[in-house]
């Protein structure tokens, strides 16, 4: 039943070939169709779904599996704070150097080493963006979208991709939402009170350390597991998008419509030095391909975006890739998954010079 559920979902988009002698069909390369059948076999194999969004900047062509419908996205979000924060850096609001001081309320679990500071540390723009692209860190990104601001984050998706995008959230609200599907209390919970909730890590403690934090008996909070909570936020579609949206928005930074040129390399660069998803895409891909890209990870979501640049395509445009895995318990089963796409990528030829003739 899943391999019909995936074939009825998998399209392969095809924009005009470029203008010249050649036909359409001869212009065409031949690298999406050996793409789109190792996609769908990589899709038929494994428990949860997957959904990819590929497209050749160079010739717009693009190969597409379930990028229409919404995916949570995770951490991907901070990709368009990060372009909010260095278009004030543009305008001249602040600068790359401009130190912010922490509050208590930014704080929230998750990698990098911002939370190793103190309420009133004051951080660079800089260190925060880098920690919270490089590292994911969740509490410098709550940081940045305090600085621009939650509308501004949005209105920026809304102008760059004005379909395809759902409400994007901080992080702090994402662990709020959650935990409010146990009891409306939940909403008030200040940033050290998630890091104390992250501190347990089997549920059952956890939830226990929730009603402590609440202030109310465990037997007052919702009876449903955490799991289901998370099935229940993810059904709001908070801070998810189609991953052809998704793609968009990666398109409009890569071609110099969401920054000018030296905010646009700068952030590139800083993507192209992304420390997660190591056992992701990256891993199937030739040795010597620069990924410029960004992960998300959360509870049965996993996902990875970017650009990927070979030196056999020499300085043509990039090849996009996003995609996304989900209803996967095991991280390492769905990374293994994103791992095929990359596999897929390399083996279909579109990363080779004979894909821009």
């Amino acid at each position: 039943m899943r391999s019909r559920l995936f074939a009825s979902t998998l399209f392969v988009a095809l924009a005009a070939a470029p203008a010249g002698p050649a036909t359409a069909e001869t212009a065409r390369p031949d690298w999406q169709e050996p793409l789109l059948e190792r996609l769908q076999a990589t899709a038929a194999r494994q428990d949860g779904e997957l959904g990819v969004y590929v497209k050749d900047l160079h010739s717009n062509l693009a190969v597409t599996l379930q990028a229409e419908r919404l995916w949570y996205m995770a951490s991907g979000i901070k990709v368009p704070v990060a372009i909010a924060v260095l278009r004030g850096v543009e305008r001249g609001d602040w600068q790359l150097d401009t130190r912010l001081p922490l509050a208590a309320n930014d704080f929230v679990d998750g990698a990098g080493s911002t939370n190793q500071y103190g309420p009133g540390e004051r951080l660079s723009v800089r260190f925060l963006l880098e920690q919270m692209i490089i590292y994911s860190d969740n509490t410098a990104t709550d940081r940045l979208i305090r600085l621009v601001g939650l509308d501004a984050v949005n209105g920026l998706v809304r102008e760059l991709v004005p379909e395809g995008f759902e409400p994007i959230t901080t992080l702090g609200d994402v662990r709020r939402h959650i935990y409010g599907e146990f009891h409306p209390g939940a909403a008030k919970l200040g940033g050290r009170d998630l890091l104390r909730l992250r501190q347990a890590r089997q549920d059952g403690e956890r939830l226990n350390r929730l009603a402590e934090l609440l202030g109310v008996p465990r037997s007052a909070l919702a009876p449903i597991s955490l799991g289901n909570a998370y099935a229940a936020y993810y059904s709001s579609n908070l801070n998810a998008a189609t991953l052809s949206a998704y793609g968009e928005l990666l398109e409009r930074l890569a071609e110099g419509q969401a920054l000018g040129q030296a905010q646009t390399a700068y952030l590139l660069e800083v993507m192209g030095r992304v420390k997660t998803g190591s056992k992701r895409i990256i891993a199937g891909l030739p040795k010597n391909t620069h990924f410029a890209h960004k992960t998300g990870t959360q509870r049965a979501r996993i996902c990875d975006s970017g650009l990927i640049r070979t030196p056999e395509r020499g300085a043509a445009e990039a090849v996009l890739v996003v995609a996304c895995v989900e209803g996967e318990l095991s991280l390492a089963k769905a990374e293994r998954t994103l791992r095929q796409v990359g596999e897929a990528l390399s083996a279909s030829g579109v990363l080779t010079r004979d894909a821009l003739n």
